[in-house]
């Protein structure tokens, strides 16, 4: 059930441009309830019912960011954020049904930004969206070194990372890691030496905070330390801090 809630937003005075949102959900109740909500918070929100009219809505009215359900008739919502990833890097929250983390991590792994899952409340779906457009509008430290020109390969354990590339290169060839697991590198690069829990990264890369899905770190943690460490069952690079975290080391 979701429920609209009255809060003022800066968009109501005309502060800032109100972000469009694609909200992409066959479940007609639901759309128009979260339409609604979405609407009061100063949002304009486009409406679509099939993953088909989504992809399509997606072409013609350049949303700021989108709200996908997974199960959709047509062309599901894998399906649709594969689509759009294959030519567009806006924000995708995804909403689904299914309380597996193997779902979860699926859609992330595919390029969405963050996920919800049913029931929700208006309130932490707005908070996901603002912390998700935040994210993505802020210049990390690797786009600012691209715009100033300076380098932004690093190198970390085995690997070289490209930053401003947004890439791992080992032995100066590229090695595939998912995009999620590749923003987890470059926030601790971009913080090397500073230790954070779980829920912290959860915070700062996925752009929530979720305890009990603190696992979702340890999976993107595993294919990192594949991918950069000489020996990844006795990291040097990525190590972990008993009962605090992770925290990546460079050498001196």
């Amino acid at each position: 059930m979701v429920a609209p809630f009255p809060l003022r937003s800066p968009y109501e005075f005309g502060i800032m441009s109100a972000p469009r949102i694609l909200l992409v959900e066959d479940e007609r109740a639901l759309r128009e309830a979260l339409a609604d909500a979405l609407a009061l918070e100063g949002f304009t929100v486009e409406q679509a019912e099939t993953g088909t009219a989504g992809l399509a809505a997606f072409r013609s009215a350049a949303p700021d960011l989108i709200l996908l359900d997974l199960m959709l008739p047509e062309m599901g919502g894998v399906e649709v954020c594969r689509a759009i990833r294959g030519v567009s890097q806006v924000p995708i929250i995804m909403v689904t049904a299914k309380a597996s983390e193997v779902d979860r991590i699926l859609g992330l792994d595919l390029g969405a930004d963050d996920y919800v899952t049913k029931p929700f409340s208006a309130r932490e779906l707005v908070a996901r969206i603002r912390a998700v457009l935040r994210r993505t509008a802020a210049p990390s430290a690797s786009q600012s070194a691209a715009l100033a020109g300076t380098s932004s390969l690093v190198r970390v354990g085995e690997a070289e990372v490209d930053l401003e590339g947004q890439r791992i290169l080992r032995g100066g060839e590229p090695v595939h890691v998912k995009p999620k697991a590749f923003q987890l590198l470059a926030f601790l690069v971009e913080n090397a030496g500073r230790v954070y829990s779980r829920e912290q990264l959860l915070d700062r890369v996925w752009g929530y905070d979720y305890a009990g899905e603190t696992r979702t770190v340890d999976v993107h943690m595993h294919a990192l330390r594949q991918a950069i460490e000489a020996n990844p069952g006795e990291p040097v690079a990525l190590q972990t801090i008993r009962n605090i975290g992770y925290v990546l080391r460079r050498p001196a």
